[in-house]
């Protein structure tokens, strides 16, 4: 069982999760608007999977027996300078969420809620992941900066991404 301060903080994760997930799919709007059809392929993924993570705590909390309390959806913004600006910018944004996710394992240690703990693994491996994803993407745009070839290639690349279910959702 949760107690009141970890659902009320899962609560609060499944918000930061389904903002993720509008800033995302901002971000594939304004590259599809833009011509960019692999990076918006590549940020409708995410969009995805970041409705996925949320859905993941959304299961975890009821399996609880606990309460999910949906809030509001703070506004995202909706055009970027540059690819490269939001890859900047997702990484900055996949910081913070490694934090978050960091707090409410700390708060697991704290509250010796071993369940919620072995649960969180699996999002600080995902973490890892993001955050490594987005710097590759950094360096990748930074190296090809004024070269419209070669962002004509990274996106073609983009393009190729495919949506994978997260193993926490796959057996269900």
């Amino acid at each position: 069982m949760l107690s009141e301060r970890m659902q009320s903080a899962i609560n609060a994760q499944i918000n930061a999760e389904l903002w993720s997930a509008y800033l995302y799919l901002s971000m594939s709007m304004d590259a599809a608007n833009k011509g960019m059809k692999g990076i918006a392929n590549w940020f409708a993924i995410q969009f995805k999977e970041e409705q996925d993570h949320a859905q993941i705590f959304i299961n975890y909390i009821n399996s609880q027996g606990g309460r999910v309390l949906l809030a509001p959806i703070a506004a995202v913004d909706t055009e970027w300078k540059s690819p490269l600006a939001m890859f900047e910018q997702t990484l900055i944004h996949e910081q913070k969420v490694t934090s978050l996710i960091n707090g409410l394992y700390n708060l697991a240690i704290e509250e010796k809620d071993h369940a919620t703990k072995n649960m969180l693994d699996w999002f600080i491996d995902e973490q890892v992941e993001e955050e490594e994803s987005a710097r590759d993407i950094i360096d990748q745009m930074r190296m090809v900066e004024g070269n419209k070839f070669g962002l004509y290639m990274i996106d073609k690349e983009m393009a190729t991404r495919t949506y994978t279910t997260p193993s926490p959702l796959a057996t269900e």
